[in-house]
């Protein structure tokens, strides 16, 4: 059964290129990514890893990680560069 979960994700550059991807409310929520499209497929992909050690481990998932609806409105903030 699928899940939404709405989370903040910061990018945070990285001298050698790229981008290092975390959560605030989540610490254990790190990846990495080379361009800002590839943030949130990357954070998904960490985010089913981290349940799955939660569920192995026999912890419950944290309370910020509670399953909203599809049709929860998201606040997305972003750079656009324009000519």
């Amino acid at each position: 059964m699928s899940k939404m979960f709405k989370l903040l994700l910061v990018l945070t550059p990285q001298p050698e290129g790229g981008y290092t991807v975390t959560c605030p409310v989540l610490p254990e929520l790190v990846t990495e990514c080379d361009t800002p499209e590839q943030a949130i497929p990357n954070a998904q992909d960490a985010l089913e890893g981290l349940i799955e050690v939660y569920q192995q481990l026999g912890k419950p998932l944290p309370p910020v990680l509670s399953d909203v609806a599809e049709n929860t409105p998201l606040w997305i903030e972003t750079l656009l560069k324009v000519s």
